[in-house]
């Protein structure tokens, strides 16, 4: 079942991109088209990507060693700070941003009030300073993680023996140290390379019209423009890149690095001893706490006070704090035949998300189950579940419109289709979650079930889903958060009349008004609250020990 559910909803839609880029390699495209118009978004594609992960290595590194190597008060919260990053969709990070450097953002405000200046000071969006702070804010979280985690669990008698046998500092940094991270340290570059490659909203939202890349160039010609052979073509050398990207990343993430003896990470934390370590460790959590917090605390402050131009004494008007935004969520101010109240967003997205949930454990239970036997099946199937990750979910939706055009399974009229393309995007996350609690399960609890008269339906009822009761309650929230943030193929899905709350949010931030822009933070900050809940009881379920059962 889950390889008919890839073969119908994810290799017919990539089928019909190839199919739609082979009509337009025709002479007659080529003529009337520019070369400019297909060259442009991927030079800058590569550009912004190569530019994003170099300052994502130079932020993430020293965050990376702190969190490896040092122990201090808060380190766990810290932890789930870097964290949540990531997780939060990319339509609340660019919101937090504008929130926080925009036009009408709080800093923006707070320099106008204090100098009394009649425009903002600060004019980063729009630009490309904006797309790359935005990717390293999101993609920070990855590297430190990734190269961390490898970092932490090094032994440090290796280093210490090189010490004694007279080695530098410097040269047991490039003798033993970063041999053992290269592998992490690749693939934590290729990672965010990929994350940065395929950036769709942060582009969109902050980079304006000047700034495109494949994602943003394939949803202007297919959407605005109707150009559908050249969205076709730009959709399959996006979707060629990425899946080089993802291979290459699967490749280098199998060379682990091992530790001579394996140790528990918290071993080789140590406390902070020097002035000099003391200054690292407080300059690093000091640019750490700014970048990750304050985009997020500028959006909920943005949504509950009311910054707008006056002709007060400073030129601006600072309302106390209240709850109009999120009271006009629940309003129809303009008495509108097509008005969508946001309410309904936010339960279109609650709908979308259940139902992605549903599909997701379904079908990823399944596969989890396949793969865990290590059967023929098992080995074929892993692989190709995690085609979507290195696939372009802008691309998803370009497909879903080539193929899905008719009844009974029509964009226009088939709903289910957006839930459909979530469940895409959340099953290997869902994979990954069951298949090692399904693998941890003893073959002897089964078969003494068996023994004592249990049916199968019995003994995967009151054996085996107790043991993998918390792995499926933390895929069902990963899965239900993805769902909750996902925004590409949505833009290309989802119904005018039928939003979900990241198209409503971009929707209000592309309007003029405080009163748009105020209901956009409100809403980016019940999303925000919705999926840092998720991630924090997903930080709390720990799997189960066996005993316990």
């Amino acid at each position: 079942m889950p390889f008919v559910f890839l073969a119908f909803f994810y290799f017919l839609p990539l089928f019909a991109n190839f199919q739609m880029a082979w009509k337009a390699t025709t002479a007659e495209f080529f003529v009337a088209t520019s070369w400019n118009v297909i060259s442009k978004p991927i030079f800058f594609t590569f550009w912004q990507a190569i530019l994003s992960t170099l300052l994502t290595i130079l932020v993430g590194f020293p965050a990376a060693y702190l969190m490896a190597k040092f122990k201090f008060r808060g380190k766990s919260f810290i932890r789930l700070l870097t964290t949540i990053p990531f997780i939060m969709p990319t339509v609340v990070v660019a919101a937090g941003f504008n929130a926080f450097l925009g036009p009408s953002g709080w800093l923006n405000v707070l320099l106008q009030q204090i100098f009394s200046l009649e425009t903002p000071p600060i004019r980063i969006l729009n630009t490309l300073g904006a797309i790359l702070l935005a990717h390293v804010f999101y993609n920070s979280t990855v590297f430190i993680r990734v190269v961390g985690g490898a970092w932490s669990q090094l032994d440090p008698k290796m280093g210490f023996a090189a010490s004694s046998l007279g080695a530098s500092p410097l040269r047991v940094w490039q003798k033993i140290t970063l041999p053992l991270l290269r592998p992490a340290l690749f693939s934590a570059i290729l990672l965010v390379f990929l994350f940065n490659f395929t950036s769709f909203a942060v582009i969109l939202l902050l980079g304006g019209p000047r700034y495109a890349t494949l994602e943003v160039e394939i949803y202007i010609q297919a959407l605005h423009m109707l150009n559908l052979p050249l969205a076709g073509l730009l959709s399959a050398i996006q979707l060629l890149c990425t899946l080089l990207l993802t291979i290459l990343y699967t490749r280098l993430s199998r060379r682990k690095s091992v530790a001579l003896t394996p140790r528990d990470p918290v071993e080789n934390e140590r406390p902070v001893r020097t002035w000099q370590e003391r200054f690292f460790v407080i300059g690093t959590l000091s640019y750490m706490i700014f970048l990750f917090i304050m985009p997020l605390l500028s959006l909920v402050f943005r949504s509950f006070f009311s910054l707008e131009s006056g002709r007060g004494a400073n030129g601006l008007t600072v309302n106390n704090f209240k709850l109009l935004y999120f009271q006009e969520l629940f309003i129809n101010r303009r008495e509108s035949l097509f008005y969508v109240a946001p309410i309904d967003a936010i339960l279109n997205s609650l709908y979308f998300g259940l139902v992605t949930v549903g599909i997701a454990l379904f079908l990823g239970f399944l596969a989890a189950k396949v793969i865990s036997t290590q059967s023929r099946w098992g080995k074929f199937l892993d692989p190709i579940l995690m085609l979507p990750l290195g696939t372009s979910a802008v691309t998803l939706g370009l497909g879903f419109i080539l193929v899905f055009n008719r009844p009974p399974i029509d964009v226009r009229s088939f709903p289910l289709l957006i839930p459909i393309a979530h469940s895409l995007v959340a099953m290997p996350f869902v994979v990954r979650i069951l298949q090692p609690a399904i693998s941890s399960i003893p073959r002897e609890l089964k078969f003494s079930a068996r023994v004592l008269g249990a049916s199968p339906w019995r003994t995967w009822w009151q054996v085996e889903f107790p043991i993998i009761f918390r792995a499926t309650i933390s895929a069902a929230l990963f899965a239900f958060t993805i769902s909750l943030g996902e925004f590409g193929a949505t833009t290309f899905l989802s119904r005018p009349e039928q939003p979900t709350i990241p198209i409503a949010i971009y929707r209000y931030l592309s309007q003029p008004g405080g009163l748009n822009y105020g209901q956009a933070m409100a809403m980016s900050t019940i999303l925000m609250i919705i999926c840092g809940l998720s991630i924090f009881l997903i930080d709390r379920l720990k799997l189960p020990n066996l005993k316990e059962f």
